[in-house]
């Protein structure tokens, strides 16, 4: 049988060296893991030489390792990482992505690199969140609703053996789910605790083990997307319209001037 390679994208020479943050993603961070049935996920951050940002030639702005290769779903044991350079990292976090933001909210145990500059970052993280990041969570909630739903464009499921099981996929059902509490705990508070509080966390992870209804699922999905919409619209929020971009790129053209020794 031909071994296939896993699969590995972008200059890792350029990316491990600079490496100032990486966390565990996925459902490890969220508390939500099922021993036996998640792959491990992490995501990091790191610094770009100074030429590829001021060249003229055009370089990967990340870089990505998966154990599995090209094509192949990723399952219990293996690893998919993927690291972003500060640029791409920060452009992505000041839009809400709900994954990228991860790495800033992490709890200590689920960090795996952090330097100085990672620290400084963390620091950062409340200046990420916006009615904009919150709209994102919703965004991506209702994707993964769709999919519950079979609604969605992609009809075939990705994970025949939980239709068989359950007769939906309800790894859909948990993320979306998830996404809700946390986009009715950002619009409330402005903030994003992980793991997830155990009330709204044992509630996903019922979900995930098959134990609850998919109407029931969707009712009470439907229920927090409407008190998120509440908060937003009434501005019962502690959120401003957007990220602080002022403060947030001070602090990207000073780290990164440090990084390169140019103060």
């Amino acid at each position: 049988m031909t071994r296939r390679d896993n699969v590995e994208y972008g200059d890792r020479e350029i990316a491990m060296p600079n490496e100032i943050l990486r966390s565990v993603v996925g459902s490890g961070v969220h508390g939500i893991a099922i021993e036996g049935t998640d792959d491990h996920d992490e995501m990091g951050v790191y610094i770009e030489p100074p030429e590829y940002l001021l060249g003229v030639e055009r370089h990967r702005d990340d870089y990505i390792w998966r154990t599995q290769p090209e094509g192949v779903r990723s399952g219990p044991g293996d690893t998919d990482l993927v690291m972003y350079s500060l640029q791409k990292y920060l452009r992505l976090a000041i839009k809400g992505n709900p994954t990228v933001m991860l790495p800033l909210f992490a709890p200590e145990q689920s960090l795996v690199v952090l330097t100085p500059l990672g620290e400084e970052l963390r620091a950062l993280r409340t200046s990420f969140l916006s009615r904009l990041a919150v709209e994102r969570f919703l965004g991506y909630m209702r994707s993964q609703h769709e999919r519950m739903l079979g609604q969605s464009k992609r009809n075939v499921p990705n994970r025949p053996e939980l239709i068989v099981k359950y007769g939906w996929d309800v790894k859909y059902g948990s993320h979306a789910l998830r996404l809700a509490h946390q986009g009715y705990e950002i619009a409330g508070t402005g903030t994003l605790t992980l793991p997830m509080p155990t009330r709204e966390r044992e509630q996903v992870l019922a979900v995930k083990r098959g134990e609850v209804p998919r109407d029931e699922v969707s009712r009470e999905i439907g229920r927090l997307e409407a008190a998120v919409r509440d908060l937003l619209d009434t501005g019962r929020t502690p959120l401003l319209a957007t990220a602080d971009y002022t403060l947030i790129s001070a602090w990207a053209v000073d780290a990164q001037r440090r990084h390169w020794g140019w103060v």
